[in-house]
């Protein structure tokens, strides 16, 4: 019947095309644009971390990093509480993603120090050995354009000041990139929320050991922590472990739980196992008996 009326046909399907628009795409687009929706703390990008978004763009690092964590329970167990569109009211474009080649970074910032970034985007092998990142340390020789970043923050309609703009003098892309990193989900308390507990008491359940069994151990050390504490734990980003003073059970929470205000993630994904042989090869290591 409605082929003999191709007009009447047209103007109702294109009439349920646009409700169709507008219930999926322009209501829940107005609804994410609320004040309402907005999460107290999260605050526009400086200058200097908005030209790193830019930077960020122009190498195609979303290309293979996401920065959005779903809320499934494999990536909350490993990324931390799930994103909301809050966090995202100040991204032009947002950079969600999908794929994963590398790890997502929507809960990066704070999770390391500046050095440790530093290190990573001049030569990611040297801090995650087996990755298949490029290396960036070329960024390192591209000073930043103060006008420039200025004409971008005023299009953008972001909050600078003329001390914030003078402050990019002398500054390059590798300052802006970390700067970026250290943004993102910095302004969320979401690592007070899903901070490490141990539960029960800590029995070390390797309390006598020799150098014969010490010495695979030394692998997930080599893995897992001379990036930043040294080969011989004589400290390079973070501190020096030799002569350390710690007891075991404090070690232990250290490792497993990491210090949040101190750069250092947590690294219960290791499980205890691995992170009670850690505490004794440190341990071991100080003792001098291997070495």
């Amino acid at each position: 019947m409605w082929e003999k009326r191709p007009v009447i046909f047209l103007v109702l399907a294109t009439a349920a095309i646009l409700v169709g628009t507008i219930v999926t795409m322009v209501l829940p687009f107005a609804w994410v644009n609320t004040d309402a929706d907005r999460i107290e703390g999260v605050k526009p990008y400086t200058a200097l971390q908005q030209e790193g978004r830019d930077v960020y763009i122009r190498e195609g690092c979303n290309n293979c990093h996401s920065q959005t964590v779903r809320p499934l329970v494999s990536d909350v167990l490993r990324y931390g509480e799930y994103s909301k569109s809050g966090e995202f009211v100040y991204d032009r474009p947002f950079l969600w993603g999908s794929k994963r080649t590398g790890p997502d970074l929507a809960r990066l910032g704070g999770k390391y120090p500046d050095e440790w970034h530093y290190k990573h985007m001049e030569s990611p092998r040297s801090m995650v050995p087996k990755t298949n990142m490029p290396d960036y340390g070329w960024l390192a020789d591209n000073q930043l354009d103060p006008h420039m970043i200025q004409r971008k923050m005023e299009v953008l309609d972001f909050p600078f000041t003329a001390d914030e703009i003078k402050g990019l003098n002398g500054k390059n892309e590798m300052d802006a990139m970390v700067a970026y990193m250290q943004k993102l989900g910095s302004d969320i308390p979401w690592r007070q929320a899903t901070e490490t507990t141990i539960v029960g008491d800590l029995v070390n359940p390797y309390p006598n050991v020799d150098h014969a069994t010490m010495e695979p151990w030394e692998e997930i050390y080599a893995a897992n922590c001379a990036a930043c504490h040294g080969e011989h734990l004589e400290g390079v980003i973070g501190p020096e472990l030799v002569g350390e003073a710690y007891d075991e059970e404090t070690l232990f929470t250290l490792i497993y739980t990491g210090i949040q205000d101190g750069g250092m993630p947590s690294f219960a994904s290791l499980g205890t196992d691995k992170v009670w042989k850690l505490v004794n090869f440190i341990k071991y290591y100080n003792q001098g008996e291997n070495h």
